[in-house]
């Protein structure tokens, strides 16, 4: 009976998470298309976006709430922006905290053990902020490797004569994602209105790419003591390429010790489920008496082990 009472909770809860996806991502593709058409060819009726957003909207909104009397909202939302998730902040915490219980849920009817329930518990929300922030890192890195080229690109067009904001649309059609969707969203907000500088402002602080501060900042110095912006640009992608170069160089000499961090990390959790699931017996002593606090500090030790060995192989170049 417990067993399809916990397998019904979690088909509950993972169609909830689905659901949740499913209504962002479609929002964003509608919303898109939209957007693409001319003004009032594609209008939308206001009861039907209200009787899509009655059901979820109260409970989003309550969390949104309780983010901004923490402080948090602003956060998780550049997060998410950067991330390129389209999920609100509320939406985003409903979502953790419904495969928090999932998780929960799944390893006691896999284990039988509160200790090991509470801990899947605990450890989906902080997996699903983990999912952010490497999303986040892969965009960075990946806006990194393009942004050499695409100065390149921006310089040949100034060399045949085109202005800068010419050359920065060329430049766009002629690149790939994520560089080719910041730079777009740059276009349009100059075409809105704003100052040029202002909009690259913004998407500097957004991305947190120091290659792309630096190309802003040479800008800005451009602008101020004059001079040819090709040659500049020329320049900066050929340091950024270099710098590139010995950013993999780092990364190869550093994969060893950032695998084996992982794996240490790892190891020990996949250990105790293996036996937790062969032989519950064995791990029974661990979830009584001083059991649980044996756990706790051998997880606390593993964790500032992976740690240590992260920060010693990370080189910032």
């Amino acid at each position: 009976m417990a067993m399809w009472a916990a397998l019904a909770i979690g088909a509950g809860l993972s169609a909830l998470v689905v659901g949740l996806l499913s209504r962002a991502r479609a929002r964003q593709e509608e919303l898109a298309r939209i957007l693409e058409l001319p003004y009032g060819e594609h209008d939308v009726p206001l009861e039907v976006a209200e009787a899509k957003s009655a059901f979820i909207d109260p409970g989003v909104e309550l969390v949104q709430g309780a983010l901004e009397k923490m402080n948090l909202q602003a956060r998780v939302a550049a997060d998410l922006e950067r991330a390129r998730i389209a999920l609100r902040p509320g939406e985003f915490v409903i979502v953790a905290a419904v495969s928090a219980l999932l998780g929960g849920a799944v390893a006691m009817l896999l284990t039988g053990r509160t200790v090991v329930a509470v801990v899947a518990a605990v450890l989906m929300p902080w997996l699903a902020w983990r999912l952010v922030q490497m999303k986040m890192a892969r965009r960075s890195q990946a806006f990194e490797r393009q942004l050499p080229e695409a100065l390149s690109l921006i310089a040949g067009s100034l060399e045949a004569g085109h202005t800068f904001l010419h050359a920065v649309e060329i430049m766009v059609e002629e690149s790939d994602a994520p560089l080719s969707e910041e730079f777009e969203r740059v276009l349009s907000e100059v075409r809105l209105g704003d100052p040029l500088m202002d909009a690259l402002d913004r998407m500097s602080a957004r991305l947190q790419v120091d290659d792309l501060a630096w190309v802003i900042q040479a800008l800005r110095i451009q602008q101020t003591v004059g001079g040819k912006l090709a040659d500049l640009l020329t320049t900066l992608a050929e340091f950024m390429r270099q710098r590139e170069e010995i950013r993999r160089e780092v990364r190869v000499l550093t994969a060893e010790g950032r695998l084996s961090g992982n794996i240490l990390g790892v190891l020990p959790l996949f250990f105790m489920l293996i036996m937790q699931i062969l032989n519950p017996s064995w791990m029974t002593p661990m979830f009584h008496g001083w059991g649980p606090a044996v756990l706790a500090g051998a997880g606390t030790s593993v964790l500032i082990g992976v740690g240590i060995i992260r920060k010693m192989a990370r080189v910032d170049v």
